[in-house]
């Protein structure tokens, strides 16, 4: 049966941090925009930040939550925003849509049934429509922070190309993203036992490193990173 893992008040305060890493959050945008098509449907849309930033470049954006409380909250935030919908789902589910896509970005890593979930993603979109997904990469870097917000696993390009192909799924794009974000990650949360939230060591990460590594990866792609970036295909 499908549930909602890990400490909500500890997702609550690293959606919040996260928050504030403004060019760390406009760079993932940016990756996800050319495949939403016209209608997507997010999965997992936390505190709806992502949702804010795409919904003006769509005719009808869809957010989702899991978790009751957090439901409510996004409902109140985006109450002002017309293009969008926001509705509660938990995966795996059965029921079947027509959305352009299904983005979904940190929350694969939180299911156990993950192809079960990939397959539900499939059936909420059309044939042809793209699944787009960002998940935390390399077990190595599993720590408190992973275990306290309820991360069950992180992924390689191997592992993550594996659930897809097993959920059915045509692999378009599958590369790692943000390298350096991956060894200070590593740092702050195994060695120093930090949780990501908000605060200098964030704000002087987004605002200096950050930047340059977007601008290293668009050059070339790394082999190692803090998150593995995927779209891939609903068979037509």
């Amino acid at each position: 049966m499908a549930e909602i893992t890990g400490d909500q008040r500890v997702q609550e305060e690293v959606l919040e941090g996260l928050a504030t890493a403004v060019n760390h959050r406009r760079w993932f945008v940016e990756l996800a925009l050319p495949y939403l098509g016209d209608n997507p449907i997010e999965i997992g849309s936390g505190l709806g930040d992502y949702a804010i930033e795409w919904a003006p470049f769509l005719e009808r954006f869809t957010a989702t939550e899991a978790d009751p409380d957090r439901l409510i909250a996004l409902k109140e935030r985006l109450s002002d925003e017309p293009a969008i919908e926001v509705r509660q789902m938990l995966l795996p589910t059965n029921e079947q849509g027509d959305y352009s896509a299904a983005v979904s970005y940190n929350v694969l890593e939180h299911i156990e049934d993950h192809v079960g979930a990939l397959r539900s993603m499939r059936g909420l979109v059309r044939p042809g429509g793209a699944i787009v997904l960002i998940v935390p990469a390399f077990e190595f870097a599993m720590g408190p922070a992973d275990i306290a917000t309820g991360h069950v696993r992180r992924y390689t390009k191997k592992t993550m190309r594996a659930a897809l192909d097993e959920a059915g799924l045509q692999v378009e794009t599958l590369h790692y993203a943000n390298a350096l974000g991956l060894i200070g990650y590593y740092m702050a949360t195994n060695v120093f036992r930090l949780m990501p939230k908000e605060g200098p060591m964030v704000k002087v990460y987004d605002t200096l490193v950050l930047p340059v590594t977007k601008a290293a990866e668009r050059v070339v792609r790394p082999p190692f990173g803090q998150s593995v970036f995927a779209v891939a295909r609903v068979p037509a």
